[in-house]
């Protein structure tokens, strides 16, 4: 795809939350809720401008920050990846302007009535990560960044692959469950418990890894 319609795709996706404000802006109350429980109800407020800055934070700043991480990275491992680091820019652009359009959608409810679809969009965002991360070069910004990962690229290579499927695998998890437990605090008890697992185990095998890489020489 051409650079110049590939960013012009981003900030399309930028904008739709804008757009979906814009749409809502006369049937929104002076305040709205800003801050729900973990049932899903509000429980702090602030003035409806606030919503002006979700959009912009979330998603221009994962945008900016996207475009900015390549030129800082000292090793320029990422932009070896090309084609599949683009893809990964494209895939958390969209995830934040879909996540700020349901926060609005939410904020002009008045309440999350049903949680469970933000539990399955954040079990499909990881489920799309561990897809890229058997492409990602070994880098300070971008992956599962350990002392044992950053210090040995066959570390890193192997820690991805395992974290990888371990993601996709989790993320898919997360979506069903989201679906079949009705409660949302078991609900929100057993996402978390998966997403612990996810973060624990790489970190854990990328260390017995190292060590074992390190016995060997």
């Amino acid at each position: 795809m051409n650079k110049y319609i590939r960013e012009l795709v981003l900030w399309v996706l930028i904008a739709l939350p804008y757009v979906y404000l814009a749409s809502i802006w006369k049937e929104l109350p002076e305040q709205v809720p800003t801050h729900f429980d973990l049932a899903g109800k509000a429980n702090d407020w602030s003035g409806k401008h606030t919503l002006l800055y979700i959009p912009g934070a979330m998603c221009l700043g994962t945008y900016l920050l996207m475009l900015v991480i390549p030129v800082l990275d000292p090793k320029r491992k990422l932009r070896q990846m090309e084609g599949k680091y683009q893809g990964l820019r494209f895939m958390l652009t969209l995830f934040m302007s879909g996540l700020s359009v349901y926060l609005l959608y939410i904020s002009k409810q008045g309440g999350m009535e049903n949680p469970q679809w933000l539990i399955a969009f954040i079990g499909l965002m990881l489920a799309m990560m561990g897809n890229y991360f058997q492409a990602l070069r070994p880098n300070y910004f971008v992956g599962i960044r350990t002392p044992w990962t950053l210090e040995s690229e066959d570390v890193w290579k192997k820690t991805h692959w395992l974290g990888g499927r371990l993601w996709m695998a989790g993320g898919v998890l997360i979506i069903i469950l989201s679906f079949i437990i009705r409660n949302h605090m078991p609900l929100l008890i057993v996402a978390g418990s998966i997403l612990f697992i996810l973060v624990v185990v790489p970190v854990g095998f990328s260390f017995i890894a190292f060590r074992k890489e390190s016995s060997a020489q």
